[in-house]
């Protein structure tokens, strides 16, 4: 039955994301908040289909962040990519590089405000990166950050990348951790998903201008703890 629920959620939702990313061209036109409007239906389109194709539903624990803040999240798999732009209120995302290059969706993709890291790129990408996060910190909104750098299987707790530090540091903002189990659910590199509850936990603000080691061991901590 995973197996057939999988395949129907491939079937509807990928040849639908491409109508989302057509229906964002002529958004654009008409400003930001237009633009906005296309992948935030987008993804709840896509937790509609994750929760009656698939089976699988997002739980919520701990204070959503309403306003600037450096969202540090777990990735175990595509889903909380997507159903982050659900729970938070028009996020930006810190996503490689390779995604931007995309034609058509990675230029819409950086008008909504993603923002593109090129981890071989030394300083001049990390200057980049900075300027494009400074732009959505006065624009008030989240930035969401998968720190590992990539998804890793449930119990798997690698060391945090350095654009985080570098990240926290330059933009003085509060750090929320979120720890969650959607690998259990959702394997990475896998096609076939499982019906079942992911869990999003968001753990205490973290305050800016802490000691880099200090704010990476907190975070480190806080984004696995689902895993004890």
């Amino acid at each position: 039955m995973s197996a057939l629920r999988s395949l129907l959620f491939a079937i509807i939702f990928y040849p639908a994301t491409v109508f989302f990313v057509l229906a964002a061209v002529p958004a654009n036109w008409f400003g930001p908040a237009a633009l906005r409007s296309v992948p935030n239906g987008w993804a709840h389109f896509h937790r509609w289909c994750a929760r009656w194709i698939l089976g699988i539903r997002t739980k919520v624990e701990g204070e959503v962040p309403t306003g600037p803040a450096l969202v540090a999240c777990k990735h175990q798999s595509m889903y909380e990519t997507i159903d982050m732009v659900v729970i938070l209120r028009n996020p930006a995302v810190v996503m490689k590089k390779e995604l931007a290059d995309i034609p058509m969706w990675g230029p819409l993709a950086q008008r909504y405000g993603m923002i593109p890291v090129d981890r071989s790129g030394g300083a001049s990408a990390l200057r980049r990166m900075l300027k494009a996060a400074e732009a959505i910190v006065a624009d008030r909104r989240p930035i969401v950050i998968f720190p590992e750098g990539t998804r890793v299987a449930p119990g798997e707790r690698p060391e945090l990348q350095p654009g985080f530090g570098g990240l926290y540091r330059a933009l003085g903002l509060p750090v929320v951790p979120v720890a969650l189990d959607s690998g259990q659910v959702w394997p990475r590199r896998r096609f076939i998903k499982r019906p079942g509850i992911i869990t999003m936990r968001f753990g205490e603000p973290i305050p800016p201008g802490l000691p880099r080691k200090e704010v990476e061991a907190r975070v480190h901590a806080a984004i696995n703890a689902l895993d004890d």
